[in-house]
């Protein structure tokens, strides 16, 4: 597998978005480094941590070329690379070619693909476009999560590799499908029974499973 770079690293503060003027950081800006610990990064800061952050969800990367997607089919939105709330652009890595369990190396960090991203509505409130949130889950293209194995500092220009691939596993895009649709009971069976999958992804799949 070829290796890839950092082009961009981006993090936010807690900020009121939306008619409620609810807080969130999915409005985030270009940084420098990203500082990464175990359960956190000192740049960025989540404003609802009981459904962002936390050890499972330290850091989440977008494909930069899904926003090629978005202008396509919402030419009005305002679709850059950092916009949809990710820490972490790297060009050539995707929701489909990305899978669960997967360990990166990014420079002198080390991490592990936990989850892929729920799309909720901070994200159509961002752009201003109803049901935005709904298009990108239904396209697969939310971005995933990591955990951290080896904290340390990660900077634009670091290499990415990949380091392990579970034989057992399913790429991020298919997972999304599979809690879209709901409709393949057997693959949800399986997912629900990944350890290496994020607890709340595998309850999501246990229910499908069981329906």
């Amino acid at each position: 597998m070829s290796e890839f770079r950092v082009e961009a690293l981006f993090a936010g503060q807690p900020k009121p978005l939306g008619p409620r003027k609810s807080l969130s950081s999915i409005v985030k800006e270009a940084v420098a480094q990203l500082t990464v610990h175990i359960d956190k990064t000192e740049e960025d800061l989540q404003a609802n941590q009981r459904l962002h952050g936390g050890p499972e969800k330290v850091l989440h990367q977008y494909n930069p070329l899904n926003y090629l997607t978005l202008r396509k089919h919402f030419p009005e939105g305002n679709f850059v690379p950092g916009s949809i709330g990710e820490n972490l652009s790297v060009e050539g890595m995707d929701d489909a070619t990305v899978f669960i369990g997967d360990i990166w190396q990014f420079g002198n960090v080390q991490l592990q693909v936990s989850a892929p991203r729920a799309p909720c509505n901070k994200i159509s409130q961002r752009y201003g476009i109803s049901n935005l949130d709904r298009f990108v889950g239904e396209r697969g293209i939310t971005g995933w999560y990591y955990r951290v194995l080896e904290p340390g500092i990660i900077y634009p220009g670091d290499a990415v590799n990949l380091v392990e691939r579970s034989s057992n596993t399913v790429s991020v895009h298919e997972l999304m499908q599979c809690a879209h649709k709901k409709t393949d009971k057997t693959l949800a069976a399986k997912l629900s029974a990944l350890t290496i999958l994020d607890d709340e992804w595998r309850l999501k799949c246990e229910k499908i499973a069981a329906a």
